[in-house]
This record gives structure tokens, sequence and C-alpha cells, in this order.
């Protein structure tokens, strides 16, 4: 999957995953089957997920964009500019270009002309990145943008701040959002890349205007200092200019000769081999490791663009791979000291296609009974592993320690990996109970929220909270798509040591249960 799709299938995601009163009427339940049944009549069903993802995203977000103009906007001030990277090298190339970078007055002094300044920033940005590199090999660090490289992406990527995402509409400042985030490594690369062109260029145009005023103009080299003498000169130049001068073959002047040009007793010399080994200074300290940078970062952006690394295995992407492969999804609901009735059973199922889509298979296991958690029936557990597991809990009892959150340690402890597994907390019999209309009864639910809360906090997890007798689900579908992707990533995290054992191929192909393992690997 690359840039441009991995854009536009988080841009569908927005539309798709939103409540429809939120769409505004752009993006149906019609629109989202005839952008699965399009993309399977041109990739087919043995398509890998990836290249099937990435064709209905094409489709879908083809489709949405002629229909909805914002959604056409954000989409094309969220893709990169690249003419942005040749305008500041150009500027960059045309200010060094105009800095006189030998000195004023025709004269250079060899203690301190600005391209000295220019070699010691270029080193102090070089010991800085060994630095990031060696924390991110130490994994403890994430490649992300420093402030100044988050300036140029806003220019060059046109990464929404937050005031502007404020102003879109919900749906769209999601998918703002979210593809910031997702495009962070490509953008720290090309912004990277960027500045180290910019560096190139700006010592390549100081050197070429130094060489071009020198064929019209004579400098004279000199120095001058109030605490060092020809001594201590000679020992910093064979330092800073010792390499160039080996590389040019020229010998560099002894104390005796450099005590010679001080300004105070002479005019000084013609500069002309000061400004050679300045040169090649400048070239071996700045231009080609710019250079060099700037081409790794090339190669590597280009590698994020062409392979984008978007992650496929949340409950969204792997609800479209199983409506390509004709899968249903499958819910496992494990109650504890709790029978859902009829119309909780509905809304069950209700919520379990809000997530993953019609066809999604909600199967509820024998309610565990109070106590019962340290000695749970292994038949309650699936063999493979389903697209969600979830303990169901009533909002009416007390939550406690030792028997609801061992509960659910021992329920995820075990399901088989990677199942996404999350704890749904239903309301509808304590909203019956205590009326809900008044602030007694609200009050009343929120202590009890703030329990439950407290308590899955400690297992770290974050209860759902879901009046399962309502009609509407779309507020809390929401949530729930929301916890389920961030038990999709806990649970991925989880199996990462076992995956790390199978074999590319099986990664990539490989059906978990029913249900793809989505990788883009291409």
């Amino acid at each position: 999957m690359n840039e441009s799709d991995a854009r536009s299938a988080l841009l569908v995601r927005a539309y798709e995953t939103a409540p429809p009163a939120l769409t505004g009427g752009h993006w149906t339940g019609d629109d989202r089957d005839w952008a699965t049944q399009a993309a399977l009549r041109l990739e087919g069903e043995h398509a890998s997920a990836a290249a099937f993802i990435a064709r209905r995203a094409r489709l879908a977000a083809e489709r949405l964009c002629s229909r909805d103009a914002g959604a056409r906007l954000v989409a094309g001030a969220l893709a990169w500019r690249p003419w942005i990277g040749w305008a500041l090298a150009l500027a960059a190339f045309a200010i060094g270009l105009a800095t006189d970078a030998i000195g004023p007055a025709r004269q250079i002094n060899i203690l301190a002309p600005p391209l000295l300044a220019v070699i010691a920033w270029n080193l102090l940005v070089y010991a800085a990145l060994a630095a990031r590199a060696a924390t991110r090999l130490a994994g403890s660090a994430a490649r992300d943008l420093d402030p100044l490289a988050r300036q140029f992406a806003r220019v060059a990527h046109a990464a929404v701040s937050a005031a502007r995402i404020s102003r879109l509409t919900p749906v769209l400042a999601g998918f703002a959002r979210d593809w910031t985030v997702a495009s962070a490594p490509l953008s720290a690369s090309r912004v990277a890349r960027m500045l180290h062109t910019a560096a190139a260029s700006l010592a390549a145009g100081a050197l070429f205007g130094m060489y071009l005023r020198g064929f019209a103009l004579e400098y004279r080299a000199v120095w001058e200092s109030t605490f060092l003498d020809a001594s201590a000169v000679h020992a910093i130049l064979a330092v800073v200019l010792g390499p160039a001068a080996a590389i040019n073959g020229v010998v560099l002047p002894d104390a005796a000769a450099l005590a010679a040009i001080r300004s105070s007793v002479s005019p000084g010399e013609n500069a002309a081999r000061w400004i050679h080994l300045y040169a090649t200074t400048l070239a071996l300290i700045v231009l080609l490791p710019r250079t060099l940078l700037a081409l790794g970062e090339f190669f590597a952006g280009r590698r994020l663009a062409n392979r984008f690394p978007l992650y496929l295995d949340e409950g969204y992407f792997q609800a479209i791979a199983r409506a390509q492969r004709g899968v249903a999804a499958r819910v496992r609901i494990l109650p504890y000291s709790y029978r859902p009735s009829a119309r909780a059973m509905l809304g069950l199922n209700a919520l379990a296609q809000y997530a993953f889509g019609p066809g999604s298979l909600v199967d509820v296991a024998p309610t565990v009974a109070f106590g019962g958690e340290d000695a749970l029936d292994p038949a309650l557990f699936p063999v493979t592993p389903p697209a969600l597991a979830a303990a169901l809990f009533p909002l009416t009892a007390t939550p406690e320690r030792e028997n609801h959150g061992a509960f659910v340690e021992a329920a995820a402890a075990r399901l088989p990996q990677p199942t996404p597994f999350v704890v749904l907390v239903d309301e509808s019999a304590f909203r019956q109970r205590f009326d809900d209309s008044g602030a007694s009864g609200a009050a009343r639910r929120m202590e009890r929220r703030a329990a439950w809360q407290r308590l899955l906090a400690a297992t770290g997890r974050a209860a759902v909270f879901v009046d399962l007798e309502a009609e509407d689900f779309a507020e809390t579908a929401g949530v729930l798509r929301a916890a389920i992707e961030q038990a999709a990533a806990r649970a991925a995290q989880a199996d990462e040591p076992a995956a790390n054992g199978n074999s590319q191929e099986q990664l990539q192909g490989g059906m978990r249960g029913g249900i793809p393992a989505i990788r883009d690997e291409r």
C-alpha cells in the first residue's frame, strides 16, 4: 500500500466509522457495500488483503470526494508538496551566494571566518543526529518531528494545526489527526531530506560566491587575537585545516610564517591557499556528509511512501478483509454473574454489526457464576481467535477486585492470541431500577461508573458502558470501536513473540481462525 492509498483508506475509515448523522449523507451503507463489491470484482477474492483494502480505498475515496467538497479539500491539503523542498534548496543556495562568506573589506581572518561557524554548526548537527540514532537503536524513542521540522512539515505537508482541526467537521478533524500521526515517520524523513539538502545548498552557494568574487578581487589572509600567539594559532589550524591540507598537498605555514601575517605587523598574504583549504574543509564536513544524508533520507522516504506503514490489523480493516473472503466476524461474549435479556441480546448483535459490519455472529457463552472465576470451564473460550471477545457485567453489580477483576484477568489469560478483549458494562437494568431522568439517578450511575473504571484501571483496561436495551447505539459504537482498536493493538503486541517465530509467508497469507493476519509487506 502506497502513501496515496493509505491516505484514502484513512479518509474512508473516518466516514465509515462515524455515526451516520455526522457524515452529512455523503457516505451510506449502500456506498460501503458498493465499494466492497467493486473492489472484489477488480481484485478478486484471492488478492492479498492489503491490495484489496488499497483498491477499495481508492474507489471509495474517489466517490466520496466527488460528493463532499470538504473531504476533497482536506485530502488534497494533506498531500505532500515536493516543490517546497526544491524551493528551499534554491533559496539556501541564493543566500549562500549572496553572503560574503570570506569576511569584510576583502580580508580573511583565518581564525574566524563565517565559514568556520558553518562548520561548527554542522558538527553539532551530526552529533545530535548520532545521539538520536543511538537512542532509537536502544529502543527508548521512536522517530518523530522536532519543533523545527514540524514547522517545515506544516508548510510542505500541510500538517493541519490543532487550531485548524478544531474548525473542521468532526469526521474530517479525526481524519486529519489520524493522517498526521500515521504519516509522521514519512514526514520526518522528508523534512530531514529537505534540511540536509538546504544545508548542502547553502554551503555550495557560499563556495561558489567565494570563488566567483575571488576571480575579480584580491583577498588578503591575516589573523589577530588578544589571547593567542602564533604557536597556538598553528596548533588550531593544524586541527581544523589539517585534513584539507593533506588532501590538497599543501603544507600549513609554521609559527614563524603565521607571525609574519599577523594583522598588527603585516597587511597579510594572498588568500588563495586559505580559500582552497577552507573550501576543501567545507566540502568534507558539510557538502559530502549532507549530500549523503539527503540521499539516505530520499531512499528511506521513497520506501516509506511506496510501502506505507499503515497498521491493518485493527478491527475496521479486519472487517474489510473478512468481507473480501466472505468470512463472518465472530464475537464471543463472556457474561459474569449476569444473564442478558432478549432485548440485550439484540443490542449485542447490533453493536457487533456496528463494529464489524453486517453478517457478524455473536456467540454468548454460558454465564459464569459469581465466585467461579477461579475454576473457569475451558469450553468457555474458543479454540481459534475470534474477531472480538468481551466480558459482560451489569452496572447493578458492585465491582470487586477479588471477583470481577480476577475474572477479567483470568479470561484475558485464557483467550487464544491475538484476540482483542474488551469489557462491556450493561446499564439497562440500572437505568430501569433507578430513574435516570432525575439528577439523583444520573449521579448514582456516574458513581457506579467511576467504581468500575477504578477497578478496571488496575487491569489495564477501560470499560465500555452501554445500554443494551436501547434503540440507538451510534454513540456507543464509536466508543466500542476505539476500545476494540486499542485491544487489537494490545493483542498484537502480546502475540509478537509468536509471530516472530512464523515465516514471513505465513504472516502475509495465513489465516488465524478464519481471520486474516493483515500485514502489508509487499
